[in-house]
């Protein structure tokens, strides 16, 4: 399977566990690759939105182009959502994280398969306020 289906596959995944709990939830397809801010998903119940940029990788550390997040960061002040981060390493459960909780490493953020579960929430911790 190459990078890019595992990427599209995981959004996927994610779009229906949103719908198996009540929440609306589209994936924004080629998003990163417009000339305008995007999200990988954009996701609402009731009057909570969410923006959430994904990323599933087989390594121990995943990156993210601080030019990426800041264009990420103003789509969600645009859209008025609450941006997230989603992350998933092999083997391991959805970890969702805010920007400010990434490693800063000079020209990338970073966020490694050890810390994402201690500092981020799983799934279920996201929408427990919601339910």
């Amino acid at each position: 399977m190459s990078r890019k289906s595992k990427g599209i596959n995981a959004e996927r995944d994610l779009v229906h566990a949103f719908w198996g709990k009540g929440y609306a939830c589209v994936r924004i397809a080629g998003s990163g690759s417009s000339r305008y801010p995007s999200a990988d998903l954009v996701v609402g119940k009731g009057s909570r939105k969410m923006v959430v940029e994904c990323k599933a990788t087989k390594k121990d550390k995943q990156y993210f182009d601080k030019t990426q997040i800041e264009l990420f960061k103003q789509f969600a002040t645009i859209f008025g959502g609450e941006p997230w981060i989603a992350v998933k390493f092999d083997r391991k459960e959805w970890s969702f994280l805010k920007i400010e909780e990434l490693n800063d490493s000079g020209k990338n953020y970073c966020i490694s398969d050890k810390k994402a579960p201690i500092i981020g929430r799983s799934f279920e911790e996201l929408i427990a306020k919601d339910i």
